[in-house]
This record gives C-alpha cells, structure tokens and sequence, in this order.
C-alpha cells in the first residue's frame, strides 16, 4: 500500500507540473525598444578631432593649474563641509542600505515569536460544562520560524543587483555634484580676479582724469586754457568714481558668493585677499573622446548605473511570472493551562517543515503591466544615457570652441588695448602742449578704457570657459573602472534575443 500511494504521488506531480507552467502568465510582445547606443559611433566633429593627440585627461586638481594657493583652500573647503555634497552623501549612504536589506533577503530568514497570556474561561452559563469553567490559566506559545527562498529565477539577486545599481548611480551623481561646486568656485573666482582687474583700470583711468583736470586748471589760470577745457576735462570725473564703486560693489558680492559656497555666512568672504591667478596650462582634449567619455564623466557614469538598474528591474519583473518556491520549518511549544513555563516542556513541542509555492494564475494582467512600465522605465533611462553622451560631447566641443577662439580674441584685445594706448598718449601729449583740444583726449582716453576693460573680460572669460572644459571632461572624479560592464546594459531571462533583433531592426 504504502508503495501505491508513492506512485499515485509521482503520478500526480508529473500532472500538476504542466498545469502549473500553464497557468504562468505569458510575457509574450512585451520588449524594450531602445538600445543602449555605443559613444565610439558618435560623430565627434571638426572641435574635437583638432585636439592635441598627447593630450590626458584632466586630474582631480585641475584647478591647481591656476597657480594660486587661495583657489586651492576655497575649493578644498567647499567640497569638504557643503550642505549640498553632505545630502549628496546621505543619499548615498541611504542607497547602500537599501542595497543591504536587499542582499540580506537572499539568505535564510529565522524569527521568533512568543505569546504569554493569562486568560480567564467563562463560567457553566456560557462556556458550558468542562474543566476550563470559571478557571483562569496560562497560554502561552512560543515558535522559532525558518524560511528560505529558492530564487530559482534569480528575482531576490537581481533585486539586489538593482539596488547595488542604484547606489552606484548615487555614488556617481555625488561626484557629479562635487564637480559641480568646484566647477562654481573656480568660476566665481575667475569673477573675483575679473573684478579686481576692472577696478584697477577705473583707478587708473580716474587718476588720469584727475591729472588732466588738474592741467586744465593751471592752464586757465596760467592764460592758455579756457574754461570749456576744464569743464570736459572734470565732467568724466563723477562717471569714473561712480564706476570704481561698482566694482568694489561687485567685489563685495564675490565675497558673498564665495563664502556660500562654501557652505558658510556672507563672513567666510571678508578675509579672501586679491586673487593671483596664471593660467599657464594649455587647455588641449584627450584623444578617443567619445568613446571614453563614457567612464569619466560622473554624470554619464551615473545615466549607465541607471540603465543597468532598469535592466535588473526587468529581470525582476520577468521573474514574478514563475512560480515561487521557499523552504520553510517551524519548531515551537505550545501548552493551554497549567503552569506558566508548560509550554517549554518537550511533550508540548511541535514542528513543521516543507516546501511553499505559490504561483501567478489569474492576475488581470498585472504581471504583464508591471513588466511593460519596467521595460518602459528602461527605454527612458537609455535615452536619458543616449543624451547624457549628446550632451557632454556638446560642452566639450562648445569648450574647446570657446577657448580657441578666445585665445585668438585675447591677442587681437591685447593688440587693440595697446594701439588704443598709443592713441590716448599722442592726444594726451598734444593737449599737454597745445597742439590739439581735449575733445581728441577725451576720445581717446575713453577708447583706451573699453580696450583694456575688453582685455581683462577676454582673459577672465578664458579662464572661465578651461574650467568649464575640465567639467566637461569630467573634472578627473571618475574613471572607466567606476561603471558597469557593457553586458550588465541589457536585459536577461530570455529577453537579451528580443534586444538584439531591435537592434538589428533600427
């Protein structure tokens, strides 16, 4: 008999194994679309292509590179205590523990319970005849609990392979942050010096004006001025003191830029003294740009950490249409009435232990639905990675633009603020002798001053547009090893055939 009964179990098994693959839910037309684009394709353009083949990618202190130790201090101390990088890290921090508990589900599970209750039974007219009636007594139940799932289709680990993602993809987008705020540093800086440079120039330029009223006057008083003269050669003077205190004003606002980003009050900022910035590193581009960028770039490493989520997020979704398998055992006492500690004794033990499964069968089609906004969110996230690269190659080819032309634009500034020059000390050495009015001086001194203002913009807007380059590049925070492998892109669980055939179709 006992024989029997094992093969009508066999029999049984063997039957209700189709009916159970039968009543999985079918994944059948739901596909990603996008396809995960490949950088070395892009066309990189004429800007890029010009770089200098010896040229490296930037380090982690590019800034150094302006040779001034203040610079250094603000940026060290602006990515060292910052409310915006400290979010950034606790957002990290929150992503690697959510990674955690997702790991921590894959192993064995024991939790125990315990129930210690003093109840009191009805009397007869409720509870009847019985030897509980009108008693009070303990009740008490304790259980040691084991579970243990299978994962025969990989759903807990990919779960736990899309939170590593994600964490990854915060731990790149915090670079990307830093990046950020020592790219603002740099620039707000490079605005500092500017600023300074421009008040130098309308400190000059005032002084100047002065002397000249001041021969005006002795000229007028000596017989051979006039006093219209004198009235042109003062009348600048207001407009020029006017100027010198808008750019102390922008000086002082600098400060108070400088001292927020640091993190700190507007008082971080009275104690920065004039910059001394030189420039003497040649902004030039790493050779096989586009298709390493991928790697150096923290804001395009954390578009591919994301990508590589959304495809785990697939396999999860694709695993929930399987059945799901789980160990599990239980061994506990449990004792109604008599003394406290009753339950403990071995005679009130018991235990269970087996296999659950539990499977999809009718579900209205939420299995199907969750699999098509899992394949919807990843062909969202290849196209933010798609634009991510777009976009990079775009700030690198706008820099290197820029910085070319500016170079061009500083020797053409120099060459006019030094012909302007020229202008204003012939006119001004006529006036001085009387062999030309001051009208010709007035002109000439205001053409001088555009120039030399023009001068300090073209080399503030350079410095400016290098440390604009070196974020484009990625500012040295990240590296190839940093992201995912090309094969962690893209779907498994039987979808990888369909990917490649849209592939293949586009």
């Amino acid at each position: 008999m006992p024989l029997r009964i094992g093969k009508r179990c066999v029999a049984l098994a063997f039957l209700a194994l189709p009916m159970i693959m039968t009543g999985c839910a079918s994944t059948h037309g739901i596909t990603p679309q996008a396809h995960v684009p490949d950088a070395a394709t892009l066309d990189a353009g004429p800007a890029i292509e010009a770089a200098n083949a010896s040229a490296h990618w930037p380090e982690t202190d590019w800034w150094r590179a302006f040779g001034d130790p203040q610079l250094d201090a603000l940026v060290q101390a602006a990515t060292t205590a910052n409310p915006t990088l400290a979010a950034a890290s606790a957002r990290v921090r929150e992503a690697a523990s959510i990674a955690g508990a997702a790991e921590a589900a894959e192993g064995p599970q024991v939790s125990g319970s315990l129930d210690i209750t003093r109840q009191h039974w009805p009397d007869n007219l409720y509870y009847g005849p019985g030897p509980l009636a009108g008693r009070t007594t303990w009740n008490n139940t304790a259980a040691l609990r084991l579970s243990y799932h299978l994962d025969l289709w990989g759903r807990d680990k990919n779960e736990t392979e899309r939170a590593l993602d994600t964490a990854h993809a915060r731990a790149a987008d915090a670079r990307a942050a830093q990046l950020e705020i020592e790219t603002n540093v740099v620039r707000a800086y490079v605005d500092f010096a500017q600023h300074y440079a421009l008040l130098d120039i309308a400190t000059d330029v005032l002084a100047r004006q002065q002397q000249l009223a001041d021969l005006a006057r002795r000229r007028l008083a000596g017989g051979i001025g006039t006093q219209l003269e004198v009235s042109q050669a003062e009348a600048p003077l207001p407009e020029y003191e006017r100027t010198i205190e808008a750019r102390r004003e922008a000086i002082e606002l600098d400060r108070n830029q400088l001292a927020a980003l640091l993190g700190k009050g507007p008082g971080a900022g009275a104690a920065l003294v004039r910059p001394a910035l030189a420039l003497n590193a040649r902004a030039e581009l790493p050779t096989r740009l586009p298709a390493e960028l991928i790697g150096h770039r923290p804001d395009v490493v954390a578009a591919r950490w994301a990508v590589a989520g959304e495809a785990r997020g697939i396999d999860v979704a694709h695993a929930a249409f399987y059945p799901n398998v789980d160990l599990v055992a239980t061994l506990g006492g449990y004792a109604a009435a008599g003394p406290l500690f009753r339950f403990l004794r071995a005679a009130n033990g018991g235990w269970t232990g087996g296999p659950a499964l539990s499977l999809p069968i009718f579900d209205g089609g939420a299995l199907r639905a969750r699999l098509g906004a899992a394949a919807a969110g990843y062909d969202e996230a290849v196209a933010r990675y798609d634009q991510s690269i777009v976009g990079a190659l775009k700030e690198i080819a706008d820099a290197a633009v820029r910085l070319r032309s500016l170079d061009t634009q500083q020797h053409d500034a120099e060459r006019a603020a030094d012909a302007a020059e020229r202008s204003y000390r012939l006119a001004d050495r006529g006036f001085r002798r009387g062999l030309t009015d001051y009208v010709n001086v007035i002109v000439e001194e205001t053409r001088w001053l555009g120039a030399k203002e023009r001068v300090a913009q073209v080399q503030a807007a350079r410095l400016a547009a290098y440390a604009t380059l070196m974020s484009a590049l990625g500012g040295g925070l990240a590296t190839p090893a940093d992201g995912p492998a090309d094969e962690r892109l893209v779907p498994a669980h039987g979808l990888q055939a369909a990917h490649a055939s849209a592939q293949s179709s586009r």
